[in-house]
C-alpha cells in the first residue's frame, strides 16, 4: 500500500505532460509541464531512478528559465 501513492504519481505526472503538449499557448505549456516534471522529480527520487530525477530536474529548469523570460517580455504571444 505504501508504494501505491507513488505509482499514482506516476501516472500523475504522465497526464500532466501529455496534456501539456496538448496546449497552444506556450506559457500554459510550461506550467503543465513544469507541474509534471516536478511530480516525475519526485517519483524519480522515491524510486531512487536517478536518470528520471535527473532529467526532470533539467526539464524543471529550463521551464522556469523559460516562464521568467515570458514575465520578462510584454511582447510574448498569448
Amino acid at each position: 500500500m505504501e508504494n501505491n501513492y507513488i505509482e499514482w504519481l506516476g501516472y500523475f505526472a504522465s497526464v500532466t505532460i501529455a496534456i501539456s503538449l496538448t496546449m497552444s499557448n506556450i506559457k500554459y505549456l510550461r506550467w503543465f509541464n513544469l507541474v509534471g516534471a516536478l511530480a516525475f522529480s519526485v517519483y524519480g527520487w522515491q524510486l531512487q531512478l536517478y536518470p528520471v530525477l535527473i532529467v526532470n530536474l533539467f526539464i524543471v529548469c529550463v521551464n522556469i528559465f523559460y516562464l521568467f523570460q515570458f514575465a520578462g517580455d510584454k511582447n510574448i504571444v498569448k
